[in-house]
């Protein structure tokens, strides 16, 4: 499994923690370095850009951070084919794979607490795709 990741200051030291705990993933780290301010829509395209490569390098899901995932999650969504799901609980992280086939995981480094957010990633990675009538839905996302 490839996962692509990137956030923003505010959740550069999130990301980090994601790195060294989930050591075993292979992760495409997309930025940022530091937590000297950027802008959060350069790295929820990277990371949405990287789900959509269809070269080698594709990842399977993306995991995009920033202080409240909000910012990051809608420029994720700016790109056809991105369903990113802002979770703040496990619920929505089960809900977002089974549901709606998000492949890009959302979170808010400011406002949901570091256990959480590892359920949360652990709940997401681990949650298949329903199908079935969720399928028809998720053909209506994206616009042609």
């Amino acid at each position: 499994m490839r996962i692509a990741i990137g956030c923003d200051h505010a959740g550069y030291e999130m990301k980090e923690k994601i790195l060294v705990k989930y050591d075993k993933i292979n992760f495409i780290d997309c930025g940022t370095f530091s937590v000297d301010s950027v802008d959060y829509p350069d790295f929820g395209h990277k990371v949405g850009m990287c789900v959509l490569d269809k070269s080698d390098q594709r990842c399977n899901f993306g995991i995009i951070i920033c202080g409240s995932g909000i910012g990051i999650s809608i420029a994720a969504n700016k790109l056809n084919g991105i369903r990113a799901a802002l979770c703040h609980t496990s619920e929505h992280a089960k809900l977002s794979r089974q549901h709606n086939d998000a492949n890009v995981l959302a979170l808010g480094a400011r406002l949901t607490e570091e256990i959480e957010i590892f359920s949360i990633i652990d709940t997401f990675l681990e949650t298949d795709f329903e199908g079935g009538r969720h399928q028809q839905r998720i053909n209506k996302i994206e616009i042609k």
